[in-house]
This record gives structure tokens, sequence and C-alpha cells, in this order.
């Protein structure tokens, strides 16, 4: 949901850093777009609550009172007959620990990245990933998350934003080091900010705590320098930005969920979510749907459908995976079929999760390729507990 956003486990405090590795435009009227959120400085609280209105900048920078929080970039770059496919994950996790301690090592907040790499000419996928413990002082040296703005670090790895809110530019570093790849993108938005839910309140579940502050960034225009094998290519693509924190996201018997973020061939965007019982079913749902030129439409809980059609099973976590939807909304009925079969994410070595994050086509009842995004599925390998 693009909650994604995201894959969360609670995570050991006692860490320090470390890095492993396996692994045309269209036209908006931008006054009806804004409109929903003020674009004033800081002030609000971090509380997710209805009715909250979001005020930018501040709102692109982290909420440390809140309990999880994540800032998720994923996309494509075009390079030859098959696209390679690129995830670019941080997350931040209020401890609940040493409240009234001080020190830069006071672990009141865990910091995590996930970074991956789709090649999928090459059937490979590349992933990394650091974690980092924070004091919550945004001084601070190795790793922190500023409150004003998206400015995110832990140690190398870095997500920064800057320009206005009706045209933000994100850049990114992830990976060097031990991991196999290094990435570096650039991406800027074309489109104004899509509150999810109602004004960016979104519900994820029948109780009212049970919610998450939400909006996308979808049709990010990409520059990308990607070192991967040995060899640096610059390469341009399209990319989806989410941005969400939340205090209780998962209704207490869903075990996980399946997510699309999709960035349409005629300019729109579509954003379609379920959360699911142990036995399949589902027990929340929603999403939404914005067509090139501004319109909006978001998803009631029984308008959403994901049936699944086809499954991949993971030779390394053995879980079965349904790599292919048909998925029904207000916007029509659709098939998603990655385009890669293998792009689990092992995350035991940060926050403990295993998650199934891809790239994937959509596809319009006529069979014709109707958009390109990502596909997540969490909660398969084992339950999340958020």
């Amino acid at each position: 949901m693009r909650f994604s956003r995201r894959a969360w486990l609670l995570a050991v405090p006692a860490i320090a850093h470390r890095s492993t590795s396996g692994l045309r435009p269209p036209v908006f009227a931008l006054g009806a777009a804004l409109g929903a959120h003020a674009t004033s400085g800081a002030g609000d609280d971090d509380a997710v609550r209805a009715g909250r209105v979001l005020r930018f900048p501040r709102d692109h920078g982290a909420h440390p009172g809140a309990r999880i929080e994540w800032w998720y970039a994923t996309g494509w770059l075009d390079a030859g007959a098959m696209p390679i496919g690129f995830q670019i994950t941080f997350f931040r996790s209020r401890t609940g620990l040493a409240a009234d301690m001080n020190g830069r090592f006071v672990p009141r907040q865990l910091l995590f990245a996930h970074a991956a790499i789709s090649d999928v000419a090459a059937g490979r996928h590349w992933q990394a990933q650091r974690v980092a413990r924070w004091s919550g002082d945004p001084a601070a040296r190795e790793a922190a998350a500023a409150a004003d703005d998206t400015d995110l670090r832990l140690g190398h790895w870095t997500m920064r934003r800057t320009g206005t809110t009706e045209a933000s530019r994100y850049t990114a570093r992830v990976g060097g080091g031990e991991a196999a790849f290094e990435l570096q993108t650039d991406l800027t938005a074309t489109q104004p900010l899509l509150l999810q839910g109602v004004a960016g309140h979104s519900r994820k579940g029948p109780l009212p705590q049970q919610a998450s502050h939400y909006y996308s960034l979808p049709q990010l225009q990409v520059t990308a320098v990607l070192l991967l094998a040995g060899a640096s290519r610059t390469l341009q693509g399209r990319a989806w930005l989410d941005h969400e924190w939340s205090d209780e996201l998962m209704p207490t018997d869903a075990v996980g969920w399946d997510w699309i973020g999709i960035n349409l061939v005629d300019g729109g965007a579509l954003t379609a979510f379920r959360l699911r019982r142990r036995d399949g079913t589902p027990l929340w749902a929603g999403g939404s749907h914005r067509t090139a030129d501004g319109r909006l439409r978001i998803f009631e809980p029984d308008e959403v459908q994901f049936v699944p059609l086809r499954h991949w099973s993971s030779p390394t976590s053995l879980a079965r995976y349904p790599v292919q939807w048909q998925i029904v909304s207000p916007a029509g009925r659709y098939t998603v079929r990655a385009l890669m079969d293998a792009q689990e994410l092992d995350g035991r070595a940060s926050n403990g999760a295993v998650y199934w994050e891809g790239l994937s086509d959509l596809f319009d009842a006529n069979g014709q390729r109707a958009g390109r995004g990502y596909l997540e599925m969490t909660g398969y390998a084992k339950s999340l507990r958020l």
C-alpha cells in the first residue's frame, strides 16, 4: 500500500551499522490537485488521525512520534529489449526504548534501508540492506532522518528531496561497499502529489486506528547511474514513490498484504491493495485510480478483488507467491504479471522480513499492456507482526 510500504517486523534494538548483499508529462489543474493539503512548514504533531491536514514540505520529512514509517521508490530503467527494475526503501521504527536517556547511541529509533535490482534479461535479482540505531538527533552523522523534509542517511546510503511541493526532485544513492551493485538515481516529478485514502488518511482495517497517512508520486522521470557486474551505465526510466507512516497498520488477524503501484501507459496511476487472513481471504482492501488529466477515484474496501492465477515457490524461503493476478477495481479488470519470478527480498539481516517485491506489467481485458510498476506481497514466508 505501498503501504507497503512496508515489510515490518520488530527488530533487535542492540544493533550497529552493517550492510549485506545477496542476494510527454500530462497537464494538471495544480490548484485543484493541491487543494486538499497545505504547504506550510512544521508544526503538526505526528499522530495519525482522520482530518489531519498534510502540510508540505514538513510532511515529506520524518515523523518520529509515529511507530513506523517508510519512503519507497520503485521503477524501471530502459536497458534494451528488457527493462531493469529497482527498489529503494528507507524505513524508520520507533522502539519505545530509552525515552529518558541521553547520548548519540541511545536506540530510540531504528533506521533500515533495502535496495534491489531486477535484471530481467539476465534473470538475476540483486539485493542489499543496511540497519542502524538512531537517537533521534537529526544532526547525527552516521544515521538520521530529518523532520522538515525528506533527508535520510544510513552511512553512504541517502535519499533527499529538493524543489517545491509542486515540482519535487529526489536523489538517492544505495549499494556500493559490500553490495554487488551501486545505484544513483535522480527522480523528477511530472505530476502533483497523489493523496491516498481521504486526503492522505488511508484506512487499513475495520477499526479507526488501523490507518496510515499516505501519499504517492507516480510517473516520476528517472535518470540513473547503475554499476552492475563491473559495468557502469547511465539509463533513463520511470518510477513511483510512496511515503507512509502509521501507529497501527494491520488488524491482528491479518498475516500480510498484496499491493500494486502501477504507472499507466496513458499517464494515469493505479494503486490497489488488500490485507489477507491466514486462509487467504481478504480482510480489508483499497486503492485509487488517477487519470492522466488528474481525476481521482478512491476505492472502497468492497470494490477491490485480487485473484491469484499463477504461483512461484521460493527455493530459499519455501514461500509460495502468486506472481500473476487478476485484479478487479472500479478502474477495470486487469492482469498483473511479474516480469521475473525470482524477486524475493530476504530482510532478515535488517528488519527481519522476507517478502516479494518485483517489477511487473499490467494488462487490460484485451491483453494489451496498460502499465508497468511494482507488485509487493508480504506474509507468505511468515506472518508479519507490525
